[in-house]
């Protein structure tokens, strides 16, 4: 090959510098300044760790990264996986023991009929004295408290009212009639695939499964039982403040219902009486884009909502996710949920991941656990550490996520102080505890 002429080396040099006059001054920066740039800006990114916690940071990433590794070579990576099926790994996880015991702080997205583990409706509450169960002609059941017989006329679609005592002395196999019942609390299925084919019809079993809950909670003695058992499943979970919300039917699927916009004269009642009312909207629980009920993250915004409830459709949204972050107004994600109501399918791809890398203000809720087959919150942050927050995630993304939920709670600001005072210390505590059981492994 002939070698190149002095003429054309110079060519050459003068070529690159043109084309390197022409290059963005941004791509001449270090290559790892933009990473750390980027890094920065992600949830928990500008938080300054100890150095026990940057120590356990460490250890807890390479736990998730031994993890990752196995799913590769498995192919079975338990976010990318419905929950369902993957809930079983999840529970053999090394990182979901460490999350399970994690101080998390508060709680802010969770439904007054679906706090606690339904097996403790079967095996309490349905054993009550004057339990009466009715058949529908769909394969589920009602249930309801009374004495004498409950009235007629029953329910639509169901049977004749059956005392429940009465029936269970009559079968030959009470543990296959209460492991019934429990499917019937839940949307656990070992082929969710087949069994909700749609969102339309996995919404329809969803509000059914709160049709059934509530003859057993709205029975007084039970709705009190049930709510402190409720708290304290919430409790072990490590979780030290909830806001619930009440369930107002037929409010469900956020597709079938009205905008926020539609019901705007009436939410604007308590402003023209002088009230500032706080409201905490659902919005954006879709995956349409240009509805009416996609544009709910935006009204939600102009009827001053106080967080955004799921608000998986705010990212198709520039303005009003702009408007959210300068009023620093949170998401609610709810990851669990979303992927079991066929909203997102593999939660490396849930929106709340760009929302993490922008450091966009969200704090982690589990919705409805106990229809889900979960208990608790903890299910939930593993989904965000190992998935939503990308490998980038450490110590200092659940940290933040832990602040953010008594940040933008509801609580007054010197009941956030003190529930700040609280959570710190459990933080503390959490992070000598770990470090002391890795040295003892080490």
């Amino acid at each position: 090959m002939k070698p190149p002429s002095g003429q054309g080396i110079r060519l050459a040099y003068l070529l690159l510098n043109v084309a390197s006059l022409c290059l963005p001054t941004p791509l001449w920066k270090d290559r790892d300044s933009l990473m750390q740039e980027e890094k920065a800006h992600q949830t928990g990114g500008n938080l300054v760790l100890s150095r026990q916690e940057q120590q356990l940071s460490t250890k807890l990433v390479n736990l998730k990264k031994q993890e990752i590794a196995t799913a590769m070579t498995t192919g079975q990576f338990p976010p990318s996986m419905h929950f369902f099926r993957a809930k079983g790994l999840i529970d053999q996880s090394m990182v979901f023991s460490i999350l399970k015991r994690m101080p998390k702080g508060a709680v802010l997205h969770l439904h007054d009929y679906a706090i606690l583990s339904v097996d403790w409706l079967v095996y309490n509450a349905t054993y009550l004295p004057d339990c009466y169960i009715c058949f529908t002609h769909t394969g589920t059941v009602r249930f309801r408290f009374s004495k004498p017989h409950p009235p007629h006329p029953v329910p639509a679609q169901c049977s004749q009212w059956v005392l429940l005592e009465t029936y269970r002395k009559q079968l030959h196999n009470v543990t296959e009639f209460d492991s019934g019942l429990l499917r019937n609390l839940t949307l656990v299925t070992d082929a969710p695939e087949l069994a909700y084919p749609s969102q339309t019809f996995i919404w329809k079993r969803f509000e059914e499964v709160f049709l059934i809950a509530s003859g057993l909670i709205s029975y007084a003695p039970v709705f009190k039982a049930y709510f402190y058992q409720g708290l304290l499943e919430l409790y072990e979970d490590n979780i030290q403040y909830v806001e619930i919300r009440a369930i107002l039917p037929p409010v469900g699927d956020e597709d079938e219902g009205h905008s926020l916009w539609d019901l705007k004269d009436a939410l604007t009642i308590p402003y023209s009486l002088g009230v500032n009312l706080p409201y905490f909207f659902h919005a954006g629980e879709t995956d349409w884009q240009g509805t009416s009920v996609d544009n709910n993250v935006l009204d939600a915004l102009l009827l001053n909502t106080s967080r955004i409830g799921h608000g998986l459709a705010l990212i198709k949204h520039p303005v009003a996710k702009s408007l959210s972050l300068k009023r620093d107004i949170p998401v609610e994600v709810c990851p669990i949920s979303n992927q079991v109501l066929l909203l997102v399918a593999d939660l490396r791809s849930h929106p709340a991941a760009s929302l993490m890398a922008e450091g966009h203000p969200i704090v982690i809720s589990p919705d409805d656990p106990p229809i889900f087959g979960a208990k608790g919150v903890s299910y939930d942050f593993y989904e965000v550490f190992m998935a939503i927050g990308g490998m980038n995630a450490d110590l200092r993304t659940l940290k933040q996520l832990a602040l953010n939920s008594i940040k933008y709670s509801a609580m007054p600001p010197d009941e956030k102080a003190k529930a700040k005072e609280v959570w710190q210390k459990k933080w503390d505590q959490f992070v000598a505890d770990l470090s002391d059981s890795f040295l003892r492994e080490l």
